[in-house]
């Protein structure tokens, strides 16, 4: 019998990814905190038990026919940390542990790792994706007013260029745009950073639920 295993993620995209990936397939209930990294395979291996996190496919049909909800977990751990950051989602249906979930599709936005869930139209229909919030966009045109006005290049090439290496999730994207755009209407001369789609990305390195 294998092992079950879930994905731990060294980067914020393939955190941010993994919630994304699977809202599509229903997992809209979460629930999120916190705990130090020393506790983190305790912690996964409770949720895996009362939540079944790491389930195979063909266990989370059977808990789909019998009514119970199914959970998947994204985890952030960067290399060094002594803090792990942790999500659960679930879809409909009944939970063996009791646990206080909240919607996506609630107000106020779900925000997690610095990032904003939203959705947007695409096609005829909608999408989720990751933004920015808007008072950490404000911050940003508030750094990037500074050295437009000393016409200080250099320092809005980097700055740029730090907005241009955050993850290429569509809001993300379309927020860095305007930003590029800003710079240019306020006399920047030099060639704007090229901005990343997002591409499908591992979600992490697999770890044992013990």
């Amino acid at each position: 019998m294998l092992t079950p295993t879930t994905p731990l993620a060294h980067s914020t995209a393939a955190a941010l990814a993994r919630v994304l990936d699977n809202i599509p397939r229903g997992y809209t209930r979460y629930t999120c905190g916190t705990i130090a990294a020393a506790k983190l395979p305790a912690l996964v291996s409770k949720f895996h038990r009362c939540y079944a996190v790491a389930a195979s496919p063909a266990q989370r049909m059977t808990r789909r026919k019998h009514g119970k909800a199914n959970a998947v977990l994204s985890l952030y751990l960067p290399a060094g940390a002594s803090t792990a950051h942790w999500m659960m989602l679930f879809t409909e249906g009944e939970l063996e542990v009791h646990e206080r979930l909240c919607s996506i599709y609630s107000k106020p936005q779900l925000r997690w790792l610095g990032y904003e869930l939203t959705r947007y139209a695409h096609k005829g229909g909608t999408r989720w994706t990751w933004r920015r919030p808007k008072d950490a966009m404000q911050e940003l045109y508030m750094l990037l007013a500074e050295p437009l006005a000393r016409r200080r290049w250099p320092a809005v090439s980097e700055l740029l260029a730090r907005i241009a290496a955050q993850p290429g999730f569509h809001g993300v994207r379309g927020q860095s745009w305007r930003l590029c755009q800003e710079a240019k209407q306020h006399g920047y001369p030099g060639q704007l950073p090229m901005l990343f789609y997002m591409q499908k990305i591992n979600h992490g390195e697999r770890i044992s639920v013990v």
